[in-house]
């Protein structure tokens, strides 16, 4: 068993902690996609760059964006992170952005541009905004799978 299944039956995803195995997959530059909450309660989603550290996810945002936006209105999002090299094995962080600050001297974006690139990042006229996503569940799935997760 990899993590802990939630204790309520609407919920069959599991709580943090992560374990080491979902950790390690989290710290690669791994594909992601952001799903946030339109107004009218409509999912959308984005691939996205992220850093996990300490538990939760960084992520930036261009201050012009429209998922911004949602983030503000309403901070429930998910991450899909995707193993690089087997999409089947996958692991999803549903939470809420509970801190969100503008990215001085772009030191966020960067960071997370050379996790995914190994440069700096290369648009420096906009302004970033920068979110840290703590997890309330998640789940996992391929070698990622939790044996108490259903499915």
């Amino acid at each position: 068993m990899i993590g802990r299944a939630a204790s309520t039956k609407e919920s069959a995803v599991s709580k943090p902690p992560l374990p080491p195995e979902a950790q390690e997959l989290l710290r690669k530059p791994n594909p992601c996609v952001m799903a946030t909450l339109r107004s009218d309660g409509a999912p959308v989603s984005t691939p996205t760059w992220y850093l996990w550290e300490d538990g939760r996810a960084l992520i930036n945002f261009d201050e012009g964006r429209v998922r911004l936006k949602h983030v503000r209105r309403d901070p429930r999002v998910t991450l899909t992170v995707l193993a690089g090299d087997d999409w089947y094995t996958h692991v999803t962080l549903l939470g809420r952005v509970t801190e969100i600050y503008d990215d001085e001297d772009l030191a966020d974006i960067d960071r997370l541009s050379r996790h995914y690139t190994g440069n700096p990042y290369p648009d420096r006229e906009r302004t970033r905004v920068s979110g840290r996503l703590e997890v309330e569940r998640w789940h996992g799935w391929g070698a990622m799978k939790d044996s108490d997760q259903s499915g």
